[in-house]
């Protein structure tokens, strides 16, 4: 049975454990016990004579990414809704976004009553297409929403191009790119805005949370706003006891904040982001090695990429193998092997079963709006082929050793050898299967 494929059978390559995400950074406890007993629990709370940790927090995200300002949000969905509001993006507005990505990239726009357009994507680095994006632009066209996926860069020298030729502001979604650089400049720098998600699946994660950075004091001053029922914090501290937000009358915004635990846990895993970040990168360019030497293509990213953060290992499928083999066959079978979720790619948001406006009545604005957000008018040829051709792995994997890289280069060899074993009409899997396997935080990938 040894030579027989684990979801057919046999042995599987790997039952040791895998590392667990995420990991707290020394100081988290300790934080944490901090805002536990400081009597604020949110910058809403009273001022108690100290720096709120979401104030820390917002210093220290803000330097790290080499900015002015942070501001932090309840979630990477919120703070991608506040950069588009803050932008001006609003009724009827279309906004163009890579059609692969997670479903939010999709919803946060029609959560500001605009207009999603969905954009294919670069074949190898998975990221927006600047040919694509040039062609999709109109007069309604209100801004640009770039995804860094997975652990590939955008090609932001073209994007910046295009954006600036037609007055567009620039948002960069970083939600899977913490501590990236492109051309020597962390990501979230080099546009209008960068928005980040601190859901549990990410590098760096306090459960939930978010960020916008910008150089822009105007525009950061809009975002507090829109996250905070319409008020600031304030630019001295106040008497203690008393409230440290005002209520400017500037913006009517909605709450959209952060906790002080999750910005007390953020404050501190920010501290082992950097080691964390190269630890994920020294075993993917050792899985690169050996995977390419089976075939397979990684995931590359753009010519200006200085540093990678690896959210996900994404790899392609050697053409010529599984072609009528549905990926979920395949990802099932090294699933089974690595006693850890290997999973496809997302599914084009256009097609994938949660992107449904119609189920929404908020969004019945109209016959022609409704006609303009369908999905099915958008065809996406790149997308709808990286869907069907690649495998994407957690970042959990990537914080082990090199014996766990060997691991995961042996299940994908395994894999390839017993194809036949997967072919349609080959025989119903038994053994291993997804229920069994370690959570590596993310087979539900809620990723903003």
């Amino acid at each position: 049975m040894v030579s027989r494929l684990a979801v057919k059978g046999g042995d599987a390559v790997r039952t040791r454990p895998w590392p667990v995400w995420p990991q707290p950074a020394p100081g988290v406890p300790g934080a944490v016990a901090d805002v536990l007993a400081s009597g604020r629990w949110s910058i809403s709370g009273p001022y108690r004579g100290t720096d709120s940790y979401e104030r820390r927090f917002a210093r220290a995200f803000a330097a790290y990414n080499g900015v002015a300002h942070c501001v932090p949000a309840a979630s990477g969905t919120a703070s991608l809704m506040l950069a588009l509001e803050a932008c001006g993006v609003g009724a009827g507005d279309e906004v163009i976004v890579p059609g692969l990505s997670w479903v939010a990239s999709g919803s946060t726009i029609l959560g500001v009553n605009a207009v999603p357009v969905f954009c294919d994507v670069d074949p190898e680095t998975l990221c927006l297409d600047p040919a694509a994006v040039e062609a999709q632009i109109t007069e309604r066209t209100r801004a640009i929403v770039v995804v860094h996926l997975y652990s590939a860069l955008a090609d932001m020298d073209a994007l910046t191009g295009i954006a600036e030729r037609y007055g567009l502001p620039l948002i960069e979604d970083c939600a899977q790119a913490h501590g990236a650089t492109y051309r020597g400049v962390r990501v979230g720098a080099l546009a209008t805005a960068g928005t980040f998600s601190m859901q549990h699946s990410k590098v760096l994660t306090s459960g939930e949370g978010g960020a916008v950075i910008t150089r822009d004091a105007d525009f950061a001053r809009r975002v507090e706003h829109l996250r905070a029922d319409g008020r600031c914090l304030t630019d001295a501290p106040p008497a203690p006891g008393a409230m440290e937000l005002v209520e400017t009358g500037e913006l009517m915004g909605n709450n959209r904040c952060i906790s002080e635990f999750q910005a007390a846990i953020l404050t501190e895993q920010l501290t082992a982001l950097d080691a964390q970040n190269e630890r994920r990168r020294a075993n993917a360019a050792l899985l690169d090695e050996r995977l390419a030497g089976l075939g397979l293509r990684p995931q590359s990213t753009s010519a200006g990429t200085t540093s990678r953060t690896y959210y996900t290992y994404a790899v392609r499928l050697p053409d010529g193998q599984f072609e009528d083999t549905p990926i979920s066959a395949v990802t099932e079978a090294l699933s089974a092997e690595l006693g850890f979720p290997a999973l496809p790619c997302y599914a084009p948001i256009p097609a994938n079963r949660l992107y449904a406006p119609h189920t929404r009545r908020r969004y019945t604005l109209g016959l022609d709006h409704e006609e303009r957000i369908d999905p099915k008018r958008f065809a996406l040829p790149v997308c709808e082929e990286a869907a069907r051709r690649t495998v994407t792995l957690h970042h959990t994997a990537l914080l082990g050793d090199a014996e766990d890289m060997e691991d995961i280069a042996a299940a994908f060899g395994k894999v390839l050898r017993h194809g036949a074993e997967l072919a349609p009409g080959a025989g119903p899997a038994h053994g291993a299967g997804p229920a069994h396997l370690a959570d590596p935080a993310h087979v539900a990938d809620p990723a903003l």
